[in-house]
């Protein structure tokens, strides 16, 4: 479905937002359940969970976890965002696996097993989100507790632990904050979910933000589990939907601005980004497009990557795509996709030569944001180890 299709209506304010449902398979094409004016309340910082104290018990002392915050001579106190699971050892015949987020982890305090000097007992103070699998919550008989989290994360776990104390404890629910659709025209789908009994359970939507060319800038899960309609605000036939419990896979409202901008179309003049924070650049960054393509790459030539903002991780990609591909673009949203598009891809390919312009003030930046999978390098040097390992001549100025 094209969304320039459905941006036309002879009123005065124009269409800023589609609902579309979406085909799961890809095999059809959008369908849609409504057009509309504006969407209040979608902009959404979601509050921090609650604290919790939990005491990992038996962690292996060979473990990156415990190496890092128990056995080195600078030990590592923040741990960030991470994940816990809990699996079968046996998994053919031993129960399902059961996932948990950790929120800001942070090491209160740490000490040997008692009676296994081969292991280390560590309490986190964190924050806790629970899987929401719908099916049998009950545990392996022989579980295995693994830890990841990103700043050490390999190809295997962070480590891992015989037990966990204070994880399996009640969680009180954190508050929703409704999205209201304002002018919104629906059509037959929306309809219909509409006209049934309150509390509806419908099916997920997704919010098409629009920009003044009509074209879809990004796209956002809505679930329409209980929704309720009155006449708009705006008048005539149309109605303002409230979606009381929408989810909270939405946009920060650090993406508000940056959405004000992007709403003119593409952006066409370099460095529009670097006025934001970290959240915004983060939100700008998910509006780029990959691009442009061409049967072949092309390659050779001179680039000049203009360092003055990259003060951030999200700051080095946006700068590096508006160096190679311009304004609106990107050649990578991680280091992962940025090897990726290296090796082919986007127009740009080794061999080129990449001038970065005032190359301290991210060296500087991102020396603390260490890659301790990767030799302990900081973002800013593996960044430019991997550009010269795929080809590129980078010049550092």
């Amino acid at each position: 479905m094209r969304s320039e299709e459905h941006v036309g209506w002879e009123r005065d304010f124009p269409v800023r937002y589609l609902l579309v449902r979406d085909d799961i398979s890809g095999e059809e094409e959008g369908v849609l359940w409504g057009r509309c004016a504006e969407a209040e309340g979608l902009f959404m910082d979601v509050p921090p969970l609650p604290r919790e104290v939990l005491t990992l018990r038996g962690c292996l002392r060979e473990s990156l976890l415990v190496q890092a915050v128990a056995d080195s001579a600078e030990p590592v106190r923040l741990l960030g965002d991470g994940m816990l699971s809990i699996e079968p050892v046996d998994t053919s015949n031993d129960g399902p696996a059961r996932f948990w987020d950790l929120e800001d982890t942070a090491v209160l305090a740490h000490w040997p097993t008692p009676g296994d000097p081969g292991r280390v007992d560590i309490v986190l103070g964190t924050g806790v989100r629970e899987d929401d699998y719908w099916g049998c919550k009950r545990l392996p008989s022989s579980p295995r507790f693994d830890l990841w989290f990103p700043s050490f994360q390999g190809d295997s776990p962070s480590g891992d632990c015989r037990s966990i104390d204070g994880l399996f404890t009640p969680r009180p629910q954190r508050p929703t904050q409704p999205v209201h659709l304002i002018g919104c025209e629906p059509a037959t789908p929306l309809l219909t979910l509409l006209s049934r009994p309150l509390p509806q359970k419908g099916d997920p939507i997704t919010l098409w933000p629009l920009d003044r060319h009509g074209r879809t800038m990004t796209r956002y899960r809505l679930d329409l589990d209980t929704v309720e309609a009155r006449p708009s605000t705006l008048g005539g036939a149309l109605i303002d939907v409230t979606i009381t419990d929408p989810g909270d896979d939405r946009p920060t409202l650090a993406a508000r601005a940056v959405w004000e901008i992007w709403s003119d179309g593409v952006p066409t003049r370099p460095n529009q980004w670097a006025q934001f924070d970290a959240k915004g650049r983060s939100e700008w960054l998910a509006l780029t497009r990959i691009g442009p393509y061409w049967p072949e790459g092309l390659s050779g030539g001179t680039y000049h990557l203009d360092g003055q903002h990259v003060t951030d991780r999200n700051g080095l990609l946006l700068a590096l795509g508006e160096a190679l591909l311009g304004p609106g673009a990107n050649y990578g949203r991680d280091l992962d996709s940025v090897a990726d598009y290296l090796c082919g891809g986007p127009s740009v390919v080794p061999p080129f030569t990449l001038v970065w312009h005032h190359a301290d003030i991210a060296r500087h930046a991102l020396a603390g944001h260490v890659l301790y999978h990767l030799g302990g390098l900081s973002y800013f040097e593996v960044t430019v180890n991997l550009l010269r390992e795929k080809g590129v001549t980078v010049v550092l100025q």
